[in-house]
């Protein structure tokens, strides 16, 4: 979107931004995967790049229902959390520590996602697009319960072994 001009403008902003970040965290989550050493965590990060690459489909059916490109705007926002990730990835981690770190990463990008699918229903239910409305709340649901399985294995499985 070169300009800005309603809320219809800016929601087809977020889809596309949100499609660039989804886009971005299918690439990097198998790196992810392979650097956890914990398996719960393992398995935690395969199945979100599962649902992740299924949001990616359902960001492509709602850039049809608003008829735009999901292609059309970037996401400097996600490319950062990710480059932050990479740093600290690189650095020499105690496996536990680093397994801390790297769900310590994903709350960052799944705590941007939260805000970028929450604002994008809100913005389509004021819209009336109630059908766009639905399908980007089902992927904001399962950010929300990745970002609960992740609370859940930092507190009480990571984050103990790693003190």
């Amino acid at each position: 979107m070169a300009q800005l001009t309603d809320l219809h403008d800016l929601l087809c902003h977020e889809v596309q931004a949100m499609y660039s970040a989804e886009k971005l965290i299918v690439a990097g989550l198998p790196r992810m995967i392979e650097k956890a050493h914990n398996q719960e965590l393992k398995q935690a990060f395969s199945q979100h790049l599962a649902e992740t690459e299924q949001q990616v489909e359902r960001l492509k059916e709602v850039a049809k229902m608003l008829n735009i490109d999901a292609d059309g705007d970037s996401n400097p926002g996600m490319k950062g959390i990710i480059a932050e990730g990479e740093k600290v990835m690189e650095k020499n981690s105690e496996s536990e520590v680093l397994d801390a770190a790297l769900i310590c990463g994903a709350q960052k990008i799944e705590h941007y996602e939260i805000a970028g699918y929450g604002t994008a229903v809100y913005l389509a239910k004021e819209l009336g697009l109630e059908a766009v409305a639905r399908v980007l709340d089902e992927t904001l649901e399962e950010e929300k319960n990745t970002n609960s399985i992740l609370n859940h294995l930092a507190k009480n499985l990571v984050n103990p072994m790693a003190e």
